[in-house]
């Protein structure tokens, strides 16, 4: 049976064999250009739950390139979701038995708000689902000047859209509304944290996941003010009414030139402190919020970038010392001679990736845990250690690495292209795939909570350990900068 009626309407999904069901592209919400997504409440036809929605209109990235979602069709009209679920939620009617509810698992992709799609293959339900008997739900959302333009966090109402169709509905799909764990890697994980400050999730959010959250992105009203003028130049447009008559083919022209000529790429399009669905203090407010939180990040997140840019083998101890000084000013060499000690035999160029993945993840990731420890909020740390094997070891640990051993789809398409096909995969992604799974049914996870008095963090690699406190130095040399 692939069919499922509630009082929404009727959903026609894809059979998938050994128990397990999926249902793609179900439109769950509306959204004019600049406007807030509108709640889809009810279908007047059947919806044809078997094949992918169209992404949000964007300039692909890295990952596009590689998992080659870019034939995906772009549409503005992009708000949908994905479940994956086993059959059994169909119960016994014959008897009046109504099947247990299972965790509900939401699932925000990555990528710098500007790119990325819920379609990507490394993504796909069935490998937790089935190892879990959990409910796997995937959304898209608005991307770049569509999703985040100035202070209009839209993406982020996007996504609390999705988690308002997931309370209403998944019922109908086996799933708890009542249990529903968010997580998400990269921009997606950032999302994570923002959605656990916003007021607007109240009742729909239990437990929150965030792999490599890209904090940094976070951005104040001024810098969105800013990034919002530089965009009206690059589209030679005055005002927000006159991007409304753009093609959106003339917004993804518009920006692309943007990426190619400013600085602050990073928050070009990203949510906005204070904007549409979010408070001032997002830190403060993840931690006031109660909903438990784990977080996780990568030994080496910036060498994927590093790496990919081929100027930077040519880096010398010089040329990397420019970036140690814009970052630390007079304890430059100081920060110099300590990376050295801690990342040994590294490159100049890996030298200013391990400076870069401080800055953007490790720190602000402990900045986030002591807030919410210091009020004693639930709160879990690990570090994702694993260095893939591919290109002679030059990627290390890097950004978007773990996210096939959370899913445990080491099998999916390309993922050896990433990961190569070491043995030492599959228990790893045992491991963190199954804590997760835990997480997502009761809240338990196998070390204990982040705090300042030990700072407990789970390092998963090919052994993984608990440790205390990993490298306070570099820590403290952060916390003096901060």
């Amino acid at each position: 049976m692939t069919v499922v009626i509630n009082s929404s309407g009727s959903f026609n999904g894809n059979d998938l064999g050994s128990g397990l069901i999926e249902f793609l592209g179900i439109q769950f919400a509306t959204a004019s250009r600049f406007k807030k997504p509108v709640d889809v409440i009810s279908y007047t036809h059947e919806v044809n739950a078997k094949a992918f929605g169209p992404q949000s209109p964007q300039v692909p990235g890295f990952m596009e390139e590689i998992l080659d979602t870019k034939s995906i069709p772009i549409d503005e009209n992009c708000l949908f979701l994905n479940i994956w679920t086993k059959t059994d939620f169909i119960g016994d009617v014959a008897n009046n038995e109504k099947p247990k509810l299972k965790p509900v698992l939401f699932w925000i992709h990555g990528g710098a708000y500007t790119n990325g799609t819920a379609a990507t293959s490394w993504y796909n339900g069935t490998s937790l689902v089935t190892r879990g008997d959990v409910v796997l739900v995937s959304i898209n959302y608005r991307l770049g000047p569509f999703g985040f333009l100035g202070e209009n966090n839209l993406g982020i109402l996007d996504q609390i859209s999705a988690l308002r169709w997931v309370n209403r509905n998944i019922v109908s799909f086996g799933g708890d509304p009542n249990n529903v764990t968010i997580f998400g890697e990269s921009a997606g994980g950032s999302s994570v944290v923002a959605l656990t400050a916003s007021p607007l999730v109240a009742g729909l959010v239990t437990r929150a996941w965030a792999m490599s959250p890209s904090l940094r992105q976070l951005r104040t009203k001024n810098d969105a003010a800013i990034a919002l003028e530089q965009y009206l130049g690059f589209a030679n447009c005055k005002s927000l009414s006159d991007l409304r008559e753009l093609s959106v083919q003339q917004m993804i022209d518009a920006t692309a030139n943007m990426f190619v000529d400013v600085e602050n790429y990073v928050s070009t399009f990203t949510p906005t402190f204070g904007g549409d669905g979010l408070p001032e203090d997002i830190y403060a407010a993840s931690a006031n919020s109660g909903i438990p939180l784990v977080v996780g990040t990568n030994h080496d997140e910036n060498r994927l970038w590093s790496v990919l840019h081929p100027e930077s083998a040519t880096l010398d101890i010089e040329g990397a010392l420019v970036y140690y000084r814009k970052t630390f000013a007079d304890k430059a060499l100081t920060a110099w001679d300590l990376y050295s000690k801690l990342r040994i035999e590294h490159s100049p160029s890996q030298m200013v990736a391990a400076l870069q993945t401080d800055e953007n993840f490790r720190a602000p990731a402990w900045k986030l845990c002591e807030e919410r420890s210091e009020i004693n909020t639930p709160t879990w740390m690990y570090w994702f250690t694993w260095p893939t094997p591919i290109f002679d070891g030059a990627f290390g640990s890097c950004h978007a690495l773990d996210i096939p051993f959370v899913f445990h789809n080491l099998n999916a398409p390309r993922v050896e292209v990433f990961t190569g096909d070491d043995s030492s995969r599959g228990p790893i992604a045992d491991r963190i795939s199954g804590e997760l799974l835990s997480y997502a049914k009761d809240g338990v996870v196998s070390w204990p909570h982040y705090e300042i008095e030990n700072r407990a963090t789970l390092k998963v690699d090919v052994e993984t350990i608990l440790i205390s406190d990993p490298e306070p130095a570099l820590r403290n040399l952060w916390r003096t900068i901060a």
